[in-house]
């Protein structure tokens, strides 16, 4: 990762998912950093989204580390699980399944937003990366249904975009940025790949974003970008 030189920490959350711990893998061996850290809940100290003590404690031993903070990349996020699946119709919109879409995809995330970016340097490009989701885009929504996940993601989104306005006025030269990582093969989107889709092994994808990453400038911070680092529209 050129952009960001060569040293310093790398942090992955969600290190255990299929993106996170390709990403992982990927930063360990690019050589660009001293150090590259995945959190997740089984980590140690574990960091679960649920849980803003365990995302303090994370960013607390980030800190400890003595080494600027240059990448955060989160690659959390809830599409399925037990007995909730994407909602066909507003019909099948359930409370407890859209509060929890909201707890992973937006809740979460803006906590790392507020542990997280505060440690970054006042000084040089560094990044903070959120993976979203296309189908949280407003804008380019033409289908309709899925209502949790579409939504959950257009407020990550949100945040994003305004915590991006607030990191700039600390370090000018830093990104918080969106990424939609298009169709990859991992547990959140099994079975949900239509056909005709191009689905990705987690890591051409890992170094597809890495690649966006390394070509973002600081007058993109706050933007929604997919895995080609083409723009989306909100």
């Amino acid at each position: 990762m050129r952009s960001l030189g060569n040293g310093g920490l790398a942090i992955v959350v969600g290190s255990s998912g299929g993106i996170g711990s390709a990403m992982n893998q990927a930063l360990a061996g690019s050589g660009s950093f001293t150090e590259v850290r995945g959190f997740s809940r089984r980590s140690d100290p574990a960091l679960d989204l649920l849980d803003e003590a365990s995302i303090e404690r994370a960013a607390h031993a980030a800190k400890e580390t003595g080494l600027g903070l240059r990448l955060v990349f989160d690659a959390t996020g809830f599409l399925h699980g037990d007995s909730f699946g994407p909602e066909k119709s507003l019909s099948a919109i359930d409370p407890a399944h859209m509060a929890h879409a909201f707890a992973i995809n937006a809740a979460g995330p803006a906590l790392l937003m507020k542990h997280f970016l505060p440690l970054l340097p006042r000084t040089g490009k560094s990044v903070f990366a959120t993976l979203s989701a296309r189908v949280g885009s407003i804008g380019d929504n033409g289908l309709g249904g899925w209502y949790s996940y579409r939504a959950s993601k257009a407020a990550l989104n949100q945040f994003v975009h305004s915590a991006a306005i607030e990191l700039k006025r600390r370090a000018p030269e830093s990104l918080c940025v969106a990424l939609h990582p298009g169709t990859v093969d991992t547990g959140l989107s099994g079975g949900f790949a239509k056909q005709g889709l191009e689905v990705r092994q987690p890591a051409e994808a890992a170094a597809m974003l890495i690649d966006v990453i390394d070509e973002l400038s600081p007058d993109q911070s706050g933007g929604f970008f997919d895995y080609s680092g083409t723009s989306i529209p909100w």
